[in-house]
């Protein structure tokens, strides 16, 4: 793959293929969930409902569809392990966001129930995917950390290449055949359904399937097994049990759920949001796309960090994974902040670039974290626990969002709630000893022991 892509994690076609689908998916998070199709829900499906209704809808729809993967991902994480069909089941996921999202181009003025049906579903796709997409990386990373960053630069600048074309045709529809700004609105969100579909390709083609986990009475006779159901969710009682071995993933998880509840809703409520204090489509789609595009090398750098030093004194504070992502959460507490005085549209556009510096990054590090804190043999079991960590967050972030402005009146005040989740998770991460997660990996959880003191704790694990 050449020193280049080596030194970015990108080392094998395999490790290539992986990071393209990033490419793929992104165009959804995009163009449907983050800029285009959130401003067309709020203007033209729902322009019939009063005052800020449209957000509530759109914040619980969202919610909704992410709720459904929550409760079917355990249960789909231990069926693919069990049985080796994680790109089965990647493939399935697939399928139903690509289907769902090329139904939406069929949404115009009114159809509110159809738009937000389809939004479900296609939300149940890219989010299904991304449970068995993610469980992947530890069986094709050499350094998770540089692939996982990879995999989002990668991401921002495919999914900011397609918005930059889906924004030159509602500018100017006719320039491109359409007869207005509407009917370019509904292409580009077909356009993202042709695009995840043709670029997922490469990982079907060059990712293997890992093998499958053969413990628990895999390999006993066909006639002793239980249906793949029952045996799916006794296996996943045992994953509860085995995670609890692991007691700093446990910590990590929970206070991933926390700030990716904030980090979550500020991505799929900040267009939806804009558009109804008054922000033009315009500002709103051209200031994503510029958090595309600054994306990218912010991805790279924001992955960098780990073993850096800041600061002059003493030789600076070495930057730990775990130091890099409090980094993260502080910028985010200050978008939170700002949010709530936004009034113009270059206030928009001055989140948006703060956004930009620390959302790849955050995520990135949050992922290869996760999967240096887990056994690789149980990657999807542990992934889809991973995985309803971001998709409660998908649920309980818009959820609160909508009903705050639903209480309230404006939206204001929802986006101001959002500190709850990144104070809370980072307080929650300060409790994770990085370090010890990553000898229970290497070395197996520690056996049980009657010294009360034997499992004391350092208060600050260091990374």
């Amino acid at each position: 793959m050449g020193a280049l892509g080596a030194r970015l994690g990108v080392d094998s076609r395999a490790s290539g293929a992986w990071a393209l689908y990033d490419w793929a998916n992104s165009a959804f998070a995009t163009t449907v969930v983050a800029a285009v199709f959130p401003v067309y829900y709020e203007s033209v499906i729902g322009a019939g409902l009063s005052g800020n209704l449209a957000s509530v809808y759109f914040g619980y729809t969202t919610a909704v569809g992410l709720a459904l993967v929550a409760l079917a991902s355990p249960v789909l994480g231990t069926l693919a392990d069990r049985y080796r069909a994680k790109k089965r089941f990647l493939a399935g996921f697939v399928a139903l966001g690509v289907v769902s999202t090329a139904g939406l181009f069929l949404a115009g003025e009114g159809a509110v129930l159809y738009a937000s049906a389809l939004f479900v579903l296609a939300n149940m796709g890219f989010v299904g995917a991304n449970v068995f997409y993610d469980s992947l990386l530890s069986h094709v990373a050499s350094d998770a950390d540089k692939l996982s960053t990879a995999g989002f630069a990668v991401g921002y600048l495919g999914g900011g290449i397609l918005l930059v074309g889906n924004l030159a045709w509602i500018l100017s529809p006719a320039t491109f055949g359409f007869a207005d700004a509407d009917v370019a609105t509904r292409a580009a969100l077909l356009s993202v359904a042709v695009w995840w579909a043709v670029f997922s390709l490469p990982l079907f083609a060059y990712v293997d399937e890992p093998p499958a986990d053969t413990t628990d009475g895999a390999t006993a006779p066909e006639s002793e097994r239980s249906s793949p159901v029952v045996t799916a969710v006794r296996r996943l009682r045992t994953t509860a049990a085995d995670m609890r071995e692991y007691p700093d993933l446990l910590l990590f998880l929970g206070a991933f759920l926390l700030y990716a509840d904030g980090i979550g809703t500020i991505i799929r409520m900040a267009s939806i949001y804009g558009s109804e204090i008054g922000i033009g489509r315009t500002g709103i789609v051209g200031a994503l796309v510029l958090v595309q595009f600054l994306g990218v090398p912010f991805a790279f750098l924001f992955g960098s960090l780990p073993g850096r030093r800041i600061g002059l004194a003493a030789g600076g504070i070495a930057l730990t994974t775990k130091r890099a992502i409090y980094l993260g959460l502080a910028v985010y507490v200050g978008i939170s902040v700002g949010g709530f005085f936004m009034t113009k549209t270059w206030h928009f556009w001055a989140l948006a670039v703060a956004v930009a510096t620390v959302q790849g990054g955050t995520q990135a590090l949050s992922r290869s974290l996760y999967a240096a804190l887990s056994p690789p043999d149980k990657s999807a079991e542990f992934f889809s626990f991973f995985s309803i960590s971001s998709k409660l967050a998908g649920v309980v972030g818009p959820a609160l969002f909508a009903f705050v402005g639903q209480l309230t009146g404006s939206s204001r005040y929802s986006i101001v709630s959002l500190l709850v989740f990144f104070l809370g998770g980072a307080a929650l991460l300060s409790r994770v000893d990085v370090d010890a997660g990553r000898r229970a990996v290497r070395d197996g959880p520690a056996p049980a022991t009657a010294d009360p003191d034997a499992g004391s704790r350092p208060a600050e694990g260091g990374s």
